[in-house]
């Protein structure tokens, strides 16, 4: 979820107060990459039903979830709606030497969505700022672990190689619940869990706080606005791990963020927040 910094009509904004060798320690085998990555990526990892994606410090992306989309970005990471796009279309970008990500939101409920039926009003709590989304109630697992189980299958079953998940960090937002930090963690590692058991690699989205805690059950980590916010050094511990740091400015040219982000070892992109095909890569 982007944050709500600058924009109109936003209802709240709340900001947050290297070894590639560690691939080793991860159980990482390490591969060439697609031209443009900037790094190597590797294969492997434990706790799936097999080897899975491990991207490592500076793997260069492209993340489109908005329009058209726009294959020949010659990067080797495309990070995509899991929705919007079919199996057809992961294939296409495999055959191009590209791994892709399959985005989803699984902390809060999209009315736009095929299951969006699935969700019980119980469950449902208080908009986050984007039209047609709403929180949800992450401590309740026995109803939201089914149809995110379901959400993953379809990951997979189109031959993504990775997922996104979103609004993963509810419990630092007013979501209509007392939601607290135990239940995030509960629930960050139920989602890591869903994706490694369909062998999937998956991301930890935002949720700096929880980095120590949660670096070991994710793969890679995706972040916002972490240099606008003085926030990116938090990001280390992915790094350290071997592990990519996929990031998105929106409102800092890159002269102000690019230096920082290729010393910190992440993978930086100046984006637009419709999130569509334009980007600035550092």
């Amino acid at each position: 979820m982007r944050r709500h910094a600058g924009l109109p009509g936003a209802p709240f904004a709340l900001p947050l107060t290297l070894a590639l060798g560690a691939l080793l320690l991860a159980g990482c085998t390490v591969s060439g990459s697609p031209s443009g990555s900037g790094a190597d990526e590797g294969s492997g990892g434990t706790g799936g039903p097999g080897p899975r994606w491990q991207p490592g410090p500076g793997t260069d992306w492209q993340w489109q979830l908005s329009g058209r989309l726009d294959t020949s970005v010659d990067v080797p990471v495309y990070d995509i709606d899991g929705f919007d796009h079919s199996g057809d279309t992961v294939a296409r970008l495999h055959r191009d030497g590209r791994k892709v990500i399959c985005y989803l939101s699984t902390g809060a409920r999209e009315d736009f969505r095929p299951d969006a039926g699935d969700f019980p009003d119980e469950v449902i709590g208080r908009g986050n700022g984007w039209e047609g989304e709403r929180w949800l109630d992450i401590r309740r697992t026995d109803i939201l672990e089914p149809i995110m189980a379901e959400r993953f299958d379809m990951c997979r079953d189109k031959g993504f190689d990775a997922v996104e998940p979103d609004n993963m960090d509810g419990y630092r937002n007013r979501t209509g619940f007392p939601l607290t930090a135990a239940d995030q963690l509960r629930y960050n590692r139920l989602i890591a869990r869903l994706a490694h058991e369909r062998g999937l690699a998956v991301g930890l989205k935002n949720d700096l706080d929880q980095i120590p805690q949660l670096v070991g059950d994710y793969d890679f980590a995706v972040n916002e606005q972490c240099a606008q916010y003085g926030e990116c050094a938090r990001l280390t511990p992915f790094v350290e791990a071997g592990k990519a740091v996929f990031h998105a400015e929106y409102e800092l040219p890159t002269d102000r963020f690019c230096a920082d982000s290729r010393r910190l070892k992440l993978s930086s992109l100046l984006k637009k927040y419709e999130l569509g095909v334009w980007r600035q890569a550092c």
